[in-house]
């Protein structure tokens, strides 16, 4: 069985993630590659040493550019703050080494370009973090419009909307400084992502984007709070997209609904594991939403759990990424979402806030 070491860059939220997918992911869908975690770095030595003995590393990292030289890494894990996201990847990509790396892919879209350029002219092996779309439910969603099952699509509307920051009393944080923080920069690429997933890229875009609580106990925000758009993709249906992390009641308000010609589908990131369908047929007393429970004739559910309804959750999602990355690596070519993914996220974040700026719609390839 060959193994590959791992090397994680951030040790905070999405780096423990990571550390426990690559270290089930081996046991859980049995890849030809199996995780070895060699080496992990934080803000400080003693926190790298510190996240080792929690995570089961071998080595905690003086910092990011020791994880990337280390000889016994193999693959470099990206979930530091995207500001660094750069000068990881180049660094990492410079010595062959194959890159995941959090989205958002760059702080700005400058970064992106460069990212992907890096990674084309290494043809290395790269991907970008996102997660939500992965589970078994979006994924049969996905398979759904291939097929055609609701007929031509005729209209998406999408949200990404939380509520960590709905209290206007809670005090200023990182995520209340530069727009790379704001809910731009966090919450909306996750639904771009789903939105060029389930329906291609987009074409052009009309954007609001606000700050609803510019103070917090005396300290400005110099970001976003909501932003929302509508859209108009390269195939010709138009949407609508949200983005909160202001939207009082909403824990985890990653949604869509599709509308066709046939019929309708609908999700909710609340209920992650049951997809609803609607088809125009049989009389029409009886139609209406069916529920969907994913269970093991979905993507990637089986390797999980035997049982219908049983469900899977977000760790899973992490592991379903590792499980993608170990088999890109394994394959030797990336495999979607990669950094050109990523960069073409960045790419309609730029243009929403030039369309926002302006108050005129925007093309999204003049970006």
């Amino acid at each position: 069985m060959a193994q590959i070491g791992i090397g994680v860059i951030g040790g905070g939220y999405m780096g423990k993630a990571h550390a426990i997918a690559h270290s089930a992911v081996g046991a859980i869908f049995q890849t030809a590659l199996r995780p070895r975690l060699v080496s992990i770095a934080g803000s400080t030595p003693e926190s790298g040493a510190r996240h080792a003995r929690a995570f089961g590393f071998e080595k905690g990292a003086e910092n990011w550019r020791a994880v990337v030289d280390d000889p016994e890494v193999g693959a470099v894990v990206i979930a530091a703050p995207q500001s660094t996201h750069r000068a990881i990847a180049e660094a990492a990509l410079a010595l062959g080494k194959p890159v995941f790396c959090e989205k958002p892919l760059g702080a700005a879209l400058e970064d992106s370009r460069a990212m992907v350029a890096a990674a084309e002219q290494a043809s290395v092996v790269n991907m970008s973090g996102f997660n939500y779309i992965r589970t078994p439910a979006s994924q049969f969603a996905r398979q759904l419009l291939a097929e055609g099952a609701i007929g031509t699509p005729t209209f998406f509307r999408g949200e990404h909307t939380e509520d960590f920051l709905a209290d206007p009393t809670a005090p200023a944080t990182w995520r209340s400084r530069g727009r790379a923080n704001g809910c731009m920069g966090d919450l909306s690429p996750h639904m771009i992502n789903a939105a060029r997933a389930l329906m291609g890229p987009i074409a052009a875009l009309s954007a609001q984007i606000e700050t609803v609580h510019p103070e917090r106990c005396g300290v400005a925000v110099d970001n976003d709070d909501q932003g929302q758009m509508m859209v108009r993709f390269d195939s010709g249906v138009t949407g609508h997209l949200m983005f909160s992390r202001v939207a009082t009641g909403r824990k985890m308000g990653y949604a869509y609904e599709i509308h066709g010609t046939a019929g309708a589908i609908r999700f909710d990131g609340e209920d992650q594991n049951a997809l609803w369908l609607y088809e125009m047929s049989g009389p029409h007393e009886t139609r209406g939403f069916r529920k969907i429970l994913t269970g093991p004739d979905h993507p990637d559910y089986l390797p999980f759990c035997q049982g219908p309804g049983h469900g899977t959750g977000y760790l899973d999602q992490i592991i379903i990424e590792a499980k993608d990355f170990l088999e890109a690596i394994h394959a030797g070519h990336s495999k979607w979402p990669d950094f050109r993914e990523g960069m073409e996220v960045n790419r309609v974040v730029e243009a929403a806030f030039a369309s926002n700026d302006t108050g005129t719609w925007v093309k999204v390839a003049d970006f």
